[in-house]
């Protein structure tokens, strides 16, 4: 891959990969740390892609990879987050916001799946095989998240 390549990809695909980011991380650092993470391991990488849905894919998969091991580290383990430090987005609707996060504040196994497949438009097959589960955990996993989001926002989403 050369340079060329690599601008391209990461000028392309720097945005999917922070919104993942962003889904399996707490903090807008963290998701920095593993978008730059994912782009480091892009830049290794020897082999040329063979079209850019396979390199999107691959740059997905490389960052849910990311946020895994950010999670297993001893740091993560032990650290406690201050609430409202992190940058929040300004809304224009009140039901947004509140959905924003509602979202949010879904365990990580739910807030990953309901990004890839109402945000970057992924089926139920992909997200399967991108995270190496089978179609059903898959579908079951968008199903509780449903209604964990549901419960949360009785009195606000319409």
């Amino acid at each position: 891959m050369d340079i060329r390549e690599y601008e391209q990809l990461v000028t392309q695909f720097s945005d999917t990969v922070y919104r993942v980011a962003q889904s399996g991380c707490r903090t807008f650092a963290d998701a920095e740390d593993v978008v730059q993470n994912t782009f480091i391991k892009l830049w290794e990488r020897q082999e040329a892609f063979e079209d850019e849905e396979y390199a999107r894919k691959w740059l997905i998969r490389v960052a849910v990879n990311e946020c895994r091991s950010l999670w297993r580290t001893p740091w993560m383990k032990k650290t406690a987050y201050l609430e409202g430090i992190q940058k929040q987005p300004a809304f224009s609707m009140k039901e947004r916001s509140e959905l924003y996060y509602a979202v949010l504040e879904l365990p990580v196994k739910y807030r990953q799946v309901v990004h890839l497949y109402y945000f970057e438009d992924y089926s139920v097959k992909e997200i399967a095989k991108l995270f190496k589960l089978s179609e059903t955990t898959v579908q079951t996993r968008l199903q509780r998240a449903r209604q964990k989001l549901k419960d949360t926002l009785k009195g606000v989403w319409r």
